[in-house]
């Protein structure tokens, strides 16, 4: 996972982590609710990026950055709710 690439796009209300590697790009979308809270709408990765952990890394550099800034995630991505469910050290990054 060291060798992707992710970064984040802010515009409005809405943002997204784009995690490019070896030509392709995935995505983790989000809107901005309010300062202290983001929605994660969807996470999707192309069929070259599956099996690398792309995803993950996208939900992890998410976790980080809420932490780091102070805000909770909402994890309606069905994706993002399933790893904030095998990963409770998250817990504080989520507001559920």
């Amino acid at each position: 996972m060291s060798d992707f690439t992710i970064r984040r796009e802010e515009s409005g209300s809405k943002g997204r982590y784009v995690l490019s590697h070896n030509g392709a790009d995935a995505e983790l979308s989000y809107s901005i609710l309010s300062p202290q809270t983001r929605i994660a709408d969807h996470t999707g990765v192309p069929d070259a990026l599956r099996g690398t952990g792309a995803g993950l890394a996208l939900v992890k550099r998410l976790v980080e950055d809420a932490r780091a800034e102070g805000w909770k995630i909402v994890p309606l991505c069905p994706f993002v709710n399933a790893h904030r469910a095998r990963h409770p050290e998250w817990a504080d990054a989520f507001n559920i």
